[in-house]
């Protein structure tokens, strides 16, 4: 666990790609860029655009061969030769906020979800109701890049990220340390209104079309539902999130 409480770049920073968006990133006086990256092709009055932003933020550039960045970015066709790691103060490594003296009462786990405007709404809803951590596995969920930051109307630099591996991942370490693990399912006869909490809860998001992957359901303390009187069989996981979120909030502990 020693690696994970150390936290690596990825557990530190959100990374955007592409020219505008770091235009973006270097001209907003609320966020903190940690360095631009630049492909060594990238010429031009585009990249000298760039450069000349980054030098008035106080930024350093690196540059990089086109291939590097397409790598760092994790993404192929956009990246545009050029990302930038924006500091994401409140982003750290799941291991580090479970290890704390006083670890996150209320928890979020996402697991599957490959949308990229389901997680940046979910990160927006759970920053909004004040909720103390969404753990986003660097595997099997949507990458945290721009379509996430666009989503979330730009919330995902301060939301309350918690980094692992995997899904499965995060259930193990969170049912180690005695939280115990909530999931929604439609046919669940425990409501979301009515269950009883215990101390350290965390509820799993499952994905878009799956659901909560069978390595995660197999460590579920309890399924619950949102009731739906109407005729209508199951909520977009971001509208599900919201009403999840909203009810720990009515409930008085995030």
């Amino acid at each position: 666990m020693g690696d994970e409480l150390a936290g690596s770049p990825k557990d530190r920073f959100l990374t955007v790609y592409g020219r505008k968006p770091v235009l973006e990133a270097l001209g907003d006086p609320d966020l903190r860029v940690d360095k631009v990256i630049l492909a060594d092709t990238a010429r031009g009055p585009a990249a000298a655009e760039i450069q000349r932003a980054a030098k008035a933020a106080g930024v350093p550039v690196q540059r990089a061969s086109a291939h590097r960045v397409k790598v760092l970015a994790g993404n192929g066709k956009q990246d545009q030769g050029v990302l930038a790691d924006v500091v994401a103060p409140r982003m750290r490594a799941l291991a580090a906020a479970l290890d704390d003296r006083r670890p996150p009462a209320r928890l979020l786990l996402l697991d599957g979800i490959t949308t990229p405007a389901n997680v940046g709404m979910i990160l927006r809803t759970a920053t909004a109701a004040g909720l103390s951590g969404v753990i986003v596995p660097r595997r099997g969920v949507a990458a945290l890049d721009p379509m996430v930051v666009k989503s979330s109307a730009g919330v995902a630099f301060r939301a309350p990220v918690l980094r692992c591996g995997s899904a499965r991942e995060a259930a193990e370490m969170l049912v180690e340390a005695g939280y115990s693990l909530f999931a929604l399912g439609a046919s669940a006869s425990t409501s979301v209104f009515d269950v009883e909490l215990p101390q350290r809860s965390a509820f799993v998001l499952g994905g878009e079309t799956e659901g909560v992957g069978e390595a995660v359901a197999e460590l579920v303390t309890e399924w619950v539902s949102i009731p739906m009187p109407g005729d209508v069989e199951s909520l977009n996981v971001s509208a599900a999130a919201a009403v999840l979120s909203f009810e720990l909030v009515r409930r008085g502990v995030s």
